[in-house]
């Protein structure tokens, strides 16, 4: 279904309708503590800064380890900004 979705704001809206707030929030929340640990900044400081626990980075930085990690592959090491495939 995702995969069919080609426009950024269809995605958007897509993802609104089917996801609640605390959904999205979370969501986004994910995606920024993957962005930090990519840029390097350290697991306490993101905890502190975003209010998560460090069990929640762990798994992040885990799956950023991985050499197959499909999250790594959108985190662009030049711009943390926006997705490696971003086509908008």
């Amino acid at each position: 279904m995702l995969c069919r979705i080609e426009q950024p704001e269809q995605m958007q809206r897509f993802l609104a309708e089917i996801l609640t707030p605390a959904e999205q929030n979370d969501l986004a929340l994910r995606w920024e503590l993957m962005r930090r640990l990519a840029k390097g900044v350290p697991q306490r400081q993101i905890a502190e800064q975003l209010g998560v626990s460090l069990c929640k980075i762990t798994r992040g930085a885990k799956i950023l380890k991985q050499n197959d990690s499909v999250s790594k592959q959108f985190l662009c090491p030049g711009d943390f900004n926006e997705p490696k495939n971003f086509t908008g």
